[in-house]
Parts: C-alpha cells; structure tokens; sequence
C-alpha cells in the first residue's frame, strides 16, 4: 500500500467568465493528503475532535493539508497491532493508540498502564504532557514514530464489568474469564488477581460477551456506552485500576519531510484540540454513571487498596522491565508504588 500523501503543484489559472461577469478560480489542490485511524467508534468525542482538528489544520494552512479521519481503523483486520505496524512502515500517517498497546513497538509505552498508578485521568494527563511524555516521545523517535508534546487524548479510568457477577473484592477475579486489550501489563495485572485473560480487540467485545466467551471486560464507561455492552453486562465495579489514552502519532520520516510551518500548524492544533476531548470526555464518563444505571447496569464501588496490595509482584517485575529512568518519572508523578 503507498504512503498516502504527496506533494502536488497547484494547477490551473483563474478563468474568467466575462460574458456574466463572474470569475472563477479552481480549487487548490492539498499539497499532502493524510489518513488518521483511531479505534473508536465514529460517535466518540475522539473521532469528533479529530475531525474537527485536521479542519481546522486544513482551514489554517489554506487547503495545503486534507486528512481523513477513519473510526475503528476502517475495520482493518488486526485492528490496533495492524495499524501500528502500518503506521511505522510508512502505509498509515497518523495513528491513536493506548501504551499498553503501543509496547509492543515502543515497550517503554506500557508505563501508562502501570495498575493502580495513577488515581485520576487528570493525573495521568499531567504526566502524559511533562517529563514521562517527554521521555517516552524520545523512545517512540527511536522506533520511527513522532509524537506530540501534548498529544495524549483521554479515554478515562478503566473500571470492570461483567455479565452475571459483582465485583467488589480481589478475590471476586478468581477464575473469571476477563476480555483484555493486547498488551503485557493487563494480562500480568489480572493474572495477579488469579482472573482469566482472555485477548480480543475492541470491535469484538460485544460479541464475546454476548456468546459468553468471556465474563468480563473493563474499560472506561464510555466503551460501555459507545459500543452498546450494556445490552450485555448487568454489574459494573467502579475499579479505577487504571487510566487509558489514546497517543497521537505520526509516522516519523512522514513528519521528517514536512515543512516546518505546517508542523506548527498540526502541533499546535493537536493541544488544542486534545485538551478540548479530555474535557469532553471527562464529562461523558462522568454522566454515565446516571446514563448506564438508566440502561438498567448496577453499580457498586471498591476499596482501590485491597487491590493494589495484590500487585507488589507486577511493579516489583515492570520496575525492573520499564527501566530505573522509567520507573523513577512515573513515580515523580504518582508517588512510591510497591
């Protein structure tokens, strides 16, 4: 598949039309034509902030830049590893992606997913737009990926949910058949729990649910609302294990080849426009406590410290796996872990 965008002459001369006294002026062709996949659905504040920012990066570098914005990686097959692999050959030019999922290609990522870290979205935020994020944009260079100084969109604290059984205490994951998102850091958090890891991509998980292939997912609410699961999910416990993103990314030697006025131009309409999604988005989770109760799911809240006490083996293994410098950023953000 060819990289998707090029550089085009602008074509053509004004034609007038003297016979009515009209003048038109043919379009301007975009200078570069870009594709932007995220993984979430096309109703999501993520894919309406997007759309909305690559209009306005258009608008200011006068049609030079066109985007278009793909919700659920236009059904690729392999969903977010696919994408990702595409983005750093070249076949994809932006990409959102969480960092259990991006370390896979950057393993460093995965520190954004450390359980029970950080306490609130706001707190990863902080971390996600200072020294953590520097440091991990620095290791996503290395791997041919540019990111953003503020470049982190939210998809908020992740809780569990389950078709037919309450959550409210460690020992409730026994044996429970958990849908996780690929990625090393979730399967070694709910194995500490003695749950059942079960990998499926985020397009499949109503399904599984509903055939009963697994017992329980968890996400942040507006998965649950976005994707329908409470048609199938009765229980949801308010784990607040950990907080989820959704990294904006460019292809490196794509982001090389630009001239650095539209690099400014996208930079600074990336913060723009991420800070307006975590905002939305922290109001949508926040609604859907009242929205999912009404859809007819039963909440109920936990004690995060009875939790986290069963993960001193998972940070004493991802300390010494992320890396000193790693560890010590993350712990200057939230505090001693383990």
């Amino acid at each position: 598949m060819p990289a998707s965008w090029s550089r085009r002459a602008v074509l053509g001369r004004s034609v007038a039309l003297l016979s009515i006294g009209v003048v038109v002026r043919p379009a301007m062709a975009a200078d570069y034509k870009f594709r932007q996949f995220h993984n979430q659905a096309a109703s999501s504040p993520l894919h309406r902030r997007l759309v909305e920012m690559w209009a306005t990066i258009g608008a200011e570098t006068n049609g030079r830049v066109q985007a278009e914005v793909f919700a659920e990686n236009a059904g690729l097959p392999g969903s977010d590893p696919a994408a990702l692999k595409m983005l750093i050959s070249g076949e994809l030019d932006f990409f959102t992606l969480m960092g259990g999922i991006l370390g896979q290609a950057v393993p460093v990522a995965e520190v954004q997913q450390v359980p029970f870290a950080f306490r609130t979205a706001a707190d990863a935020h902080a971390a996600a737009d200072g020294a953590l994020g520097a440091y991990l944009r620095e290791e996503m260079a290395a791997k041919g990926i540019h990111g953003f100084p503020v470049g982190a969109f939210d998809n908020g604290m992740r809780q569990t949910s389950s078709t037919s059984k309450r959550i409210a205490d460690p020992k409730d994951f026994e044996g429970l058949r958990i849908r996780l998102p690929a990625g090393q850091m979730f399967t070694d958090a709910f194995r500490a729990l003695d749950a059942e890891p079960v990998t499926i991509n985020v397009n499949g998980i109503y399904q599984a649910l509903k055939e009963g292939k697994v017992d329980a997912q968890e996400n942040p609410l507006a998965v649950n609302e976005v994707f329908k699961l409470y048609e199938v999910q009765k229980h949801l416990a308010m784990t607040n294990h950990m907080w989820s993103g959704f990294n904006l990314m460019a292809n490196g030697a794509l982001w090389q080849k630009l001239p650095e006025d539209i690099q400014a131009v996208i930079e600074r309409n990336a913060a723009k426009y991420v800070r307006a999604q975590r905002d939305d988005q922290g109001r949508f989770n926040t609604s859907l406590r009242t929205t999912l109760a009404e859809r007819g799911m039963v909440f109920n809240e936990v004690e995060p410290s009875r939790f986290r006490a069963r993960m001193a083996p998972v940070y004493a293994a991802w300390r010494e796996r992320l890396g000193s410098k790693c560890w010590t950023l993350l712990e200057s953000h939230v505090g001693r872990l383990g």
